[in-house]
């Protein structure tokens, strides 16, 4: 038997599973989620979001979720998937740089729900917010068990249409 080989980041983003699809929010999910349907994007769609942030704005990871409810059709985006596969995005992506790729996904972009910076990115929020700051956003330290913030996040937020827009 042959050992596992793990799979690359960029083998995680690029493999569907059978997505997107659009399901009926049971009862389970209903109190926290609403009523109505939930959509969940394919990783790539995930990463093709962030791709599309422009440069000097930031997407909440709930912007993330509304383009891909709007995408299909649904009430909303799924919470859990949507991070999970805009994760496996950020790693892709560092994965490539070391690669050698000058143009990479700009993961760091993307802010957790009150505009925090996310420490499961690569690198911490460190790396995170040197990147930020490097695209002229002003960081604000957490206090606490506070994470840092972008300072401005709400007015420099891409907006639905930009992250809608074709390629």
């Amino acid at each position: 038997m042959a050992p596992y080989k793990r799979k690359s980041w960029r083998e995680k983003l690029t493999d569907d599973k059978d997505l997107p699809k659009v399901f009926q929010i049971n009862a389970k999910h209903r109190e926290s989620w609403g009523k109505g349907t939930c959509a969940i994007a394919a990783p790539r769609e995930v990463d093709a979001l962030i791709r599309r942030i422009p440069k000097g704005r930031v997407a909440l990871i709930d912007d993330l979720r509304a383009a891909i409810a709007r995408r299909h059709g649904a009430t909303i985006g799924c919470p859990i998937t949507t991070g999970i596969f805009a994760w496996i995005a950020a790693h892709s992506a560092e994965e490539d740089r070391a690669a050698g790729r000058k143009r990479i996904t700009p993961w760091w972009r993307v802010l957790k729900r009150q505009g925090d910076l996310n420490p499961k990115y690569p690198g911490g929020v460190k790396a995170q917010a040197r990147q930020l700051r490097a695209e002229g956003h002003r960081i604000l330290l957490g206090k606490g068990k506070k994470a840092p913030c972008v300072a401005d996040a709400q007015s420099r937020r891409a907006t639905l249409r930009q992250l809608l827009r074709k390629p």
